[in-house]
C-alpha cells in the first residue's frame, strides 16, 4: 500500500490481483502476509510510523523470521517520492527487498534505486499476457545488503575487543606470577657456602719423638 498515491480503480485492482498471485506462489515455502488496498495486516518496523509493504514472506519455522519484503508497483507509482517513502526503508531492513514493476518501467526503477542509493535485492518485471501476468527476473544485486554489513562489522569489533581483553589478562597474570616467584638461587648459594665452611675438620698435630 502506498502512503502517498491514490491509484485509479482499475490499476489498483490489477495491483492487488498481482499481490494475491504472488502470495499463492510463495505460500509453499513461506508464511505470506499481504496488505492489499488500504488493509494493514502486517507491518515492518515499530513505533509511530510502521510501514505496510504489499507482501511479507516469513519463515514457517518457530519465530517466523521475516525473510523477504515484496513491493508491487504500477506505472503511476514508480517515481522519486515512492522510492524515498518506501523503497529506501525496505532496503535498509535485514530482510531481502524485492521490487516488482511493469516491464515498461524497469529502467526507471533501476535509475531511481541507483540515484538514491537504495539497495534492492531483486527487480522483477511483469506484463499481462492474455489474462495472466508473467514475471521475469531482470536484476539481482550481488552486493552485501547494508544491514548485513552492519551486523558483520559489529561482530568483528566485538571479537577484536574480547581478544584484546584476553591478551591483557594473560599479560597481567604472567607479571603477577613473575613477581611472586622467590629468588631460590641466592638462598641455595648461601647455604652451600655455609656447608663448605662448617664441613672442614682440623688436622691433628704430629707428635715429636
Amino acid at each position: 500500500m502506498s502512503p502517498i498515491l491514490v491509484r485509479p480503480v482499475r490499476e489498483q485492482l490489477e495491483h492487488d490481483r498481482i499481490i494475491r498471485l504472488l502470495q499463492a506462489k510463495f505460500r509453499r515455502r513461506y508464511e505470506a502476509a499481504i496488505n492489499p488496498g488500504n488493509e494493514q495486516n502486517a507491518a515492518v518496523g515499530a513505533g509511530t510510523s510502521p510501514l505496510y509493504p504489499d507482501l511479507l514472506l516469513m519463515s514457517p519455522e518457530r519465530g517466523h523470521k521475516l525473510q523477504v519484503i515484496i513491493e508491487v508497483e504500477t506505472g503511476e507509482s514508480v517515481n522519486h517520492l515512492e522510492a524515498l517513502a518506501q523503497w529506501a526503508h525496505f532496503g535498509r531492513t535485514r530482510a531481502a527487498f524485492h521490487l516488482y514493476v511493469p516491464a515498461t518501467m524497469v529502467d526507471v526503477a533501476r535509475r531511481l534505486a541507483e540515484d538514491n542509493q537504495i539497495y534492492v535485492g531483486e527487480i522483477w518485471s511483469y506484463h499481462i499476457l492474455g489474462d495472466q501476468p508473467r514475471f521475469t527476473l531482470v536484476h539481482r544485486n550481488r552486493e552485501t545488503p547494508p544491514a548485513a554489513k552492519t551486523v558483520k562489522a559489529v561482530k568483528t569489533a566485538t571479537v577484536m575487543t574480547v581478544t584484546a581483553k584476553t591478551a591483557t589478562a594473560k599479560t597481567a597474570t604472567a607479571k603477577t606470577a613473575t613477581a611472586k616467584t622467590p629468588k631460590a638461587t641466592s638462598t641455595k648459594t648461601v647455604k652451600t657456602a655455609k656447608t663448605v665452611k662448617t664441613g672442614k675438620k682440623a688436622k691433628p698435630a704430629k707428635r715429636k719423638r
